[in-house]
């Protein structure tokens, strides 16, 4: 009896056990089919050998300078990628010993973490890889809660990662995963994560940054330096503590590193803001015609947001900081006294206008805003979307002192917006075209209107040297030809004039004979006018043409006086041609554009032509030598100015190298210029407000040599101070058998500038704006 139940236990033994290996035969065929069936595509769509050679990896654009610095992005996902062999040896090993101690040993899958995973039913964790981590990233997003989708997207991850590894090294697998690993705070990308947080290039971070990236990949959004910085720093001395475990890493150090403070360099790479805001946004629509104009080679457009292209500028960082230093320091002072000027004007900030034109600027504000653009999207009335401007509410706004919360109504908010000065400045190299800075106005996220291409103003007296030229050329004229200065008047009839002109000085004063380097250095109306009686308007008209200005130049004699519109842009790109012997070079702001491989798809070729003499151009930048010899511009030659109140009027340049340059004010000082010249750098600089009707009241703050001319001192004192940018102090080269006399003497005598027509009124007092 009891063989036969030894048998029956036998049988049952081999019974089960049969059975047990056919279920597993029937379980591991089922498991390789489904398996088969992820790889093939069956549950949904897997990368092919194509895509795992070159990986959708939607990469930023990056922008430039001419010494190599990154100035700014275009992108979607704000991200750079970088080779391992810029990662620095300390982060790969904080990321290895933290998310995978292992990564070395196994080949995609880890089987010990993802057996121990299953028998504690995943309660520690999914025992991703490194390479699962980078498949779930770059082919299939977070993936769903759901388990049976979460369970085929594990899957999915199994099989791209093991392909991953047969397709790419370790090293490349490590680079691959910290470009693609999202920082927050618009940093994807271990390059722009440690731009945006400290300020510097991966290879610089120390051990103690590094671990501090590594700790934010558990949860970047829970590990988030701007919002949880202890909780940040605990993370941190975790992964510090898995280098230690790992043996990467000595105690000793780690005690060290694990006290230090988490100190940020917070640098946001946003569009808004940054340097050479307005320089960006230029481009950007530049870059869009660029895009559709240049195909790829299988005929679609390039994608400016996700190519990863890489487009070097003629900008020079330096000097666009020193730029955008010398607007921020004069132009914060300059509203202070603006905004004293404009306590006692009920109509602030405009000056001698009706209430109808007022009502009409302010109306015209109102219809180009968001608010009245989203109020109409959303089928407002014309007069609910008015009535809602009375309606005081939350807002942040502009101040020189930064940012402000406060309740104000829309209506109000545009008042105070037409108050400030706006700047525009750019900076070329003469011999090249090469746009060396570009700054557009006083603070991009405020105030987007550029005032170096975009907007064209009233030049006033920084027009007269284009009159001279034409007398120089067609008369034989020479700067040291003396012409004299009394009463003139074109009659009707002449020049196209409708009706007798009689141009004023401003000082209502008449000097006799004068040289002509004296007539320019002091800007003598009467001088132009007869000047450009004895051209022509119609050939300084087309002199301006051949310089490069794209303006419509009316063929009236008042334009010797500065009555045309003009940019920037234009204006420093014809000076620039005096300083180039004659030569107009067209402004370059390109100086190639890559694809993410390298390979060069764009180089301008420079567009120059001949304009004038060389000899002819030279006696031009004698006479405007003559400005700040002693004329408007001798200021920058001297040290003093303001006192008390009004000492940041002072003007501390004591420049003793040649400068060429004109100040410029337009009519009632709604426009102050200033274009100033060394031998390798022109730079012009505007100062006014958006509205021409806002504007100082009299002459003393509102004329170039007050408003526009520091903003250059300031950044030409900078740029001499900083020794690697090599900016010029020579004399201007002077061309060999000059055939123009050119060396003249001139009286000592210092007069303020007098383009504009208004008697200079006395200083005010400073007081600060109660905002």
């Amino acid at each position: 009896m009891a063989q036969k139940n030894n048998t029956a236990t036998v049988k049952d033994i081999k019974y089960y056990q049969k059975k047990f290996w056919k279920l597993f035969a029937y379980g591991l065929g089922i498991m390789v089919l489904f398996f088969f069936l992820a790889s093939w595509g069956f549950f949904g769509s897997m990368p092919s050998f194509e895509d795992l050679e070159n990986p959708e990896s939607n990469l930023a654009t990056e922008i430039i300078s001419s010494d190599g610095v990154t100035i700014g992005k275009f992108y979607n996902e704000n991200r750079t990628p970088i080779k391992y062999e810029d990662l620095p040896p300390h982060l790969v090993k904080a990321l290895v010993a933290t998310e995978d101690e292992r990564f070395y040993e196994h080949s995609g899958i880890d089987a010990r973490r993802t057996f121990g995973a299953a028998l504690k039913l995943g309660a520690d964790g999914g025992a991703s890889t490194l390479t699962q981590q980078l498949a779930k990233l770059l082919f299939h997003g977070e993936g769903s809660s759901f388990k049976p989708f979460r369970i085929i997207q594990k899957v999915k991850e199994w099989i791209i990662a093991v392909k991953l590894e047969r397709q790419y090294t370790k090293n490349e697998i490590i680079a691959m995963y910290l470009n693609k690993a999202d920082f927050v705070n618009t940093a994807v990308g271990i390059r722009s994560a440690s731009k945006v947080y400290f300020g510097k290039e991966p290879r610089d971070l120390t051990i103690d940054e590094a671990a501090m990236f590594v700790g934010m990949l558990k949860n970047p959004s829970l590990y988030n330096p701007l919002r949880r910085l202890e909780k940040v720093k605990n993370r941190r001395n975790t992964v510090l503590d898995q280098m230690v475990r790992n043996k990467v890493l000595a105690k000793e150090s780690r005690d060290t590193l694990a006290v230090k403070p988490i100190v940020l360099n917070f640098h946001p790479e946003s569009h808004k803001e940054g340097t050479a805001t307005y320089f960006r946004e230029f481009l950007r629509e530049y870059m869009k015609n660029w895009a559709k104009e240049n195909k790829r080679s299988d005929g679609s457009d390039w994608d400016i947001y996700s190519d990863g292209l890489k487009i070097y500028t003629t900008i020079d960082s330096k000097i666009q900081e020193h730029a955008e230093e010398a607007v921020q320091a004069h132009m914060k002072n300059l509203q202070q006294e603006f905004f004293a000027q404009q306590k006692d004007n009920k109509n602030a900030p405009f000056v001698n206008i009706t209430p109808e034109e007022t009502k009409r600027i302010i109306s015209q504000a109102m219809k180009n805003s968001e608010r009245w653009r989203v109020m109409k999207e959303m089928d407002k009335t014309e007069d609910e979307i008015i009535a809602s401007f009375d309606i005081k509410t939350k807002m942040k706004i502009f101040s020189w002192k930064g940012e402000i919360d406060t309740l104000m109504t829309p209506m109000d908010s545009i008042r105070y917006y037409k108050h400030f000065l706006q700047a525009g400045l750019m900076s070329m190299e003469p011999q090249t075209g090469h746009i060396k800075a570009w700054v557009g106005g006083i603070d991009y996220k405020y105030f987007q209107y550029d005032h170096v291409g975009q907007g064209a103003r009233q030049v006033g007296s920084t027009f007269k040297p284009f009159v001279y030229a034409t007398a120089i050329e067609q008369l034989g004229m020479s700067p040291c030809d003396s012409i004299i200065d009394s009463p003139f008047m074109i009659h009707k009839g002449r020049h196209n004039v409708t009706e007798d002109w009689e141009p004023k000085n401003s000082d209502h004063q008449y000097r006799g004979m004068v040289t002509l380097k004296r007539a320019l250095a002091l800007s003598i109306n009467t001088v132009s006018a007869k000047l450009i009686d004895k051209t022509g308007p119609e050939s300084v008209a087309a002199l301006t043409k051949k310089l490069g200005v794209k303006a419509d130049i009316p063929n009236q004699p008042s334009i010797a006086l500065g009555a045309v519109e003009i940019t920037v842009e234009d204006m420093v790109a014809a000076y620039s041609t005096f300083a180039n012997q004659g030569v107009y070079i067209k402004p370059q702001f390109i100086s190639r554009i890559e694809d993410k491989n390298g390979v060069v798809l764009y180089e301008p070729v420079p567009d120059t032509h001949d304009v004038l003499n060389k000899d002819i151009a030279y006696a031009v930048i004698k006479l405007l030598e003559g400005v700040t010899e002693s004329g408007s511009g001798v200021r920058l030659r001297t040290q003093g100015g303001g006192s008390g109140d009004n000492r940041w009027t002072g003007y501390p340049y004591m420049f003793t190298n040649p400068i060429a340059g004109k100040t410029g004010t337009s009519q009632n000082q709604s426009d102050g210029w200033f274009i100033g010249m060394v031998p390798n750098l022109v730079t012009g600089v505007w100062v006014g407000c958006e509205d021409r009707s806002a504007r100082f009241k009299g002459i003393t703050y509102g004329q170039g040599a007050t408003a526009a001319l520091p903003i250059w001192g300031y950044m030409m004192k900078k740029c001499y101070e900083d020794k690697d940018l090599q900016i010029s102090k020579d004399p201007f080269q002077r061309p060999d058998n000059l055939s123009i006399k050119v060396d003249c003497w001139a009286p000592p005598k210092v007069e303020t500038d007098s383009t504009a027509v208004d008697n200079p009124e006395e200083e005010q007092n400073t007081d600060e704006f109660g905002l």
